[in-house]
């Protein structure tokens, strides 16, 4: 399970570089297109690491953004 992590959390890393740096989680769920639970997982692990910032929005959405 670990090594799909780690693979997501590339795809992700990918597509927030794609978009300029950032993307709101319902963007990002429609573009990396993986499961929510493993994407909130590899989120995770790239906010914890210090790679990505979180911001919640209005609801249940959530800013993600590249730590520059």
């Amino acid at each position: 399970m670990i090594t799909e992590i780690g693979i997501v959390a590339g795809d992700i890393w990918h597509y927030l570089d794609s978009k300029n740096g950032e993307a709101n989680f319902s963007s990002l769920k429609s573009g990396v297109d993986q499961p929510k639970d493993l994407l909130l997982m590899s989120l995770g692990w790239l906010s914890r690491e210090g790679y990505v910032v979180l911001e919640q929005l209005q609801g249940d959405d959530y800013k993600i953004t590249l730590r520059k």
